[in-house]
């Protein structure tokens, strides 16, 4: 069975061995060891915390196989973007220039950077194993997330974004980066994006152009880049956008990704998930994972330091109880009477 849970410091190992094969661009996920362990330290003191609002907190997630204790995913959330450095993003615009003189009225797209997300929980972080992209297990690993934000709504804002990687191509390079950001750092696109991963993304986005980019006098190639999806991000990308997400006004200052918008309340796993009492029977079959029939299940247990959320097919109707395998009960570590939070597949 494949299980979610905060990621722990023994985890180390195993989540560089997952950052070494996430693509470039997912900067939150940084190939270094250092990194990864000051990562895994910040969430480990988050979720310890007494928090009463969204502050610096993050959150990082695993997706452990049981079996063997191999790591197949990982996903985190920040509470707050930009709480402790600027979060930028370019805000696309639309200038006016006019004269009444010549009759003439453009409207021209022009590019603004801004930090207009700061503030807003930030969904990071996110890699599956190849074998499981596609599968309902991606799906746990991105939306066991989502759950935990149901169960824990006062340490996260009332909106969430995500930043989705950016297209480029076989060779790592990035047809909007170098229209932009390589005339102002000169390394290309990994590098910049591996810089960014081991040290942070504003020191370099505060070298950025701060006046706006007009974006008729950008290379062809930069502009068909902007707000495409990198082909290992659009697993990400297609969840996201079931659950609710929309494109918004902005795009990533370096590779001209996405970024996706929701309201809180608008999240499909939040706003139809349901807190429901747990029965337990025992035997293998009366609930386990995918593959024995009924309906499949996002369920989680609600809790903090000690989250757990699977993915089960179950026979459950509203207003009923949930009935779970002492197996399935045990992964969630819950007894019975109590309330696991669901939402269907």
């Amino acid at each position: 069975m494949l299980v979610m849970r905060p990621a722990q410091m023994a985890d180390l190992a195993e989540v560089q061995r997952l950052a070494a094969d996430s693509p470039i661009g997912v900067t939150s996920l940084p190939d270094d060891a250092g990194r990864l362990s000051d990562k895994i330290g910040s969430s480990e003191a988050s979720f310890s915390a007494e928090v009463s609002f969204n502050g610096e907190e993050t959150y990082f997630f695993v997706l452990e196989d049981s079996e063997s204790g191999q790591l197949v995913g990982c996903s985190g959330i920040v509470a707050s973007a930009g709480y402790s450095e600027p979060f930028y993003s370019f805000r696309n615009e639309t200038f006016v220039h006019a004269s009444r003189e010549l009759k003439i009225h453009n409207k021209i797209h022009v590019l603004s950077q801004c930090h207009d997300l700061t503030g807003n929980s930030l969904l990071t972080s996110f890699y599956v194993a190849p074998e499981l992209v596609g599968t309902a297990w991606s799906e746990l690993n991105s939306r066991g997330r989502l759950l935990f934000v149901a169960s824990h709504p006062e340490r996260f804002a009332d909106s969430v974004v995500t930043e989705i990687v950016g297209y480029s191509d076989e060779n790592g390079d990035s047809p909007f980066w170098d229209a932009i950001g390589r005339n102002f750092f000169d390394i290309n696109y990994a590098a910049a994006e591996r810089l960014c991963g081991l040290k942070s993304r504003t020191f370099l986005a505060e070298l950025m152009p701060h006046y706006p980019i007009y974006v008729p006098l950008l290379p062809d190639a930069a502009q068909e880049a902007m707000g495409q999806v990198h082909p290992r991000a659009q697993i990400t990308f297609d969840i996201l956008m079931r659950e609710g997400f929309e494109t918004d006004h902005y795009i990533d200052i370096f590779d001209g990704g996405p970024t996706l918008h929701a309201r809180v309340s608008g999240i499909r796993s939040i706003a139809q998930s349901r807190l429901v009492p747990v029965k337990i029977e025992p035997g293998p079959n009366s609930a386990s994972d995918v593959g024995r029939g009924g309906r499949s299940y996002l369920v989680a247990n609600g809790l903090l330091q000690d989250y757990r959320a699977v993915l089960l097919e179950l026979d459950w109707a509203p207003g009923r109880p949930v009935v779970l395998s002492l197996q399935a009960a045990e992964a969630l570590g819950v007894g019975e009477g109590a309330s696991v939070r669901i939402v269907a597949v």
